[in-house]
């Protein structure tokens, strides 16, 4: 049996933010457009003290938005942005609905977790040890540990060294699952409904539907204001009147663009940190649908294959990442190909620019997907399938454990949500 209480000693000092956070941790907060809407939206003024929210018993907590930017700020400036954000808001949820001052005793390991991830005392010291975690010094007082940033970037290592666990890349189940009852119980049924509840409220958090590509990504909830320096990508210049007509058709994408205050003609793409236009998970399913729908009804492709390849490959951007052009990464010579001599010629495409457009980077993929389901006269597996498209059909190898798979199935995670069967030689 456990049980939960705050730390009364630290309670008084816990009525403001700037009572748990550094002055440029505060300035950082400031600067996440999310975070400063918000607390503008509440009557808040930046150079003075920010309130903490409060529930009805007046603990105190951080909103959603609040904890994304913690989790956004510490993942960029201590974990090179490699670690996923949505992985630390939603375990958040789980262990503490979001509460720094909660403490939970368990009998059963006689140890307390602290604050916002729960984090042990001994787990922090062995991490600042052993580990060489020391952005923060929490040996004298571990009530350190309550304040969001600390707890994050502890809770943050923790889940940092469980992905390579025994030097070896760990699956997201294994992560999360390790994380809730340690790592041998990471395959244990005790920890599979945290998996479940876990999965549950990783979709269900806001930044997965408005502003999910990375740090600091957003899309505005309301229109730049004339003169200003923001340059946004709309949609309307990357997609046809029919195809845009189709995606407003989408009932869920019409919902998150109503609520982002998109207008017909004039949508703008998300941006991360870096202003770089990507695609929502939402958006990024649509168009697949979409595309799939309309060209591949009888290939036997399914949907979240499609978008797991596309966050693995291109985590959505528009533009691409390096070499991989567009949303699927699709380079122009492949894409020709298929245009020319496979005759999938729903989309023309004249030059790599064409790429970027969502619809066509999205129909020239599947196509090449389709193609390399029935690579050389042979039904081929899904791993198959993935790897080929990742690494080109010749540089398959299904002996080998595979890095850009295990990303693919996490990826896979995001869509779909039923056991999936590797070996199955359909498409996803």
């Amino acid at each position: 049996m456990e049980r939960s209480y705050s730390n009364a000693r630290m309670a008084n000092s816990f009525t403001f933010w700037n009572d748990c956070v550094e002055p440029e941790d505060l300035e950082e907060m400031w600067m996440d457009p999310a975070v400063s809407a918000e607390w503008i939206d509440v009557g808040e003024t930046k150079g003075q003290k920010v309130h903490l929210s409060r529930d009805p018993d007046g603990q105190p907590y951080l909103t959603q938005t609040e904890m994304r930017a913690v989790s956004d700020i510490t993942v960029r400036r201590h974990f090179d942005s490699i670690l996923d954000s949505e992985m630390i808001c939603a375990i958040a949820e789980l262990e503490s609905d979001r509460k720094p001052l909660i403490m939970r005793y368990s009998k059963k390991t006689k140890e307390t977790g602290l604050g916002i991830l729960q984090v042990f005392e001994k787990t922090a010291a062995w991490l600042a040890g052993g580990q060489g975690y020391q952005a923060y010094n929490v040996d004298d007082n571990p009530d350190l540990l309550h304040k969001p940033f600390i707890n994050v970037y502890f809770g943050a290592a923790y889940l940092k060294w469980l992905t390579d666990y025994q030097n070896n890349q760990r699956s997201e189940e294994f992560v999360v699952r390790a994380y809730n009852g340690g790592t041998k119980k990471a395959t244990h049924k005790s920890t599979l409904p945290y998996w479940k509840r876990y999965l549950a409220v990783k979709e269900s958090l806001p930044s997965r539907k408005h502003g999910d590509a990375g740090p600091s990504s957003f899309r505005p909830t309301n229109p730049a204001s004339p003169g200003s320096n923001t340059d946004f990508t709309y949609w309307d210049s990357r997609a046809s009147p029919e195809d845009m007509e189709d995606m407003w058709n989408q009932s869920e994408i019409c919902k998150e663009w109503t609520k982002s205050k998109e207008e017909r003609g004039k949508v703008r793409f998300s941006q991360d940190g870096e202003k770089r236009p990507y695609l929502s998970r939402g958006e990024l399913k649509a168009v697949a649908e979409i595309i799939v729908s309309k060209y591949f009804s009888t290939k036997g492709i399914r949907v979240p294959l499609v978008c797991a390849i596309a966050d693995t490959v291109c985590m959505r951007f528009v533009n691409g990442i390096k070499k991989h052009v567009g949303i699927l990464g699709v380079d122009y010579s492949t894409a020709s190909w298929l245009y020319s001599e496979l005759g999938y010629r729903a989309y023309r495409v004249d030059s790599a620019d064409d790429l970027t457009k969502p619809f066509i980077s999205m129909y020239f993929g599947v196509a090449y997907l389709v193609w390399l389901s029935e690579y050389e006269g042979s039904q081929r597996s899904n791993q198959f399938i993935v790897q080929a498209y990742m690494k080109g059909p010749d540089h398959v190898d299904l002996e080998e454990s595979c890095p850009l798979w295990l990303k693919f199935e996490q990826a896979l995670s995001y869509y779909e949500e039923s056991k999936r069967d590797s070996g199955s030689c359909v498409i996803l």
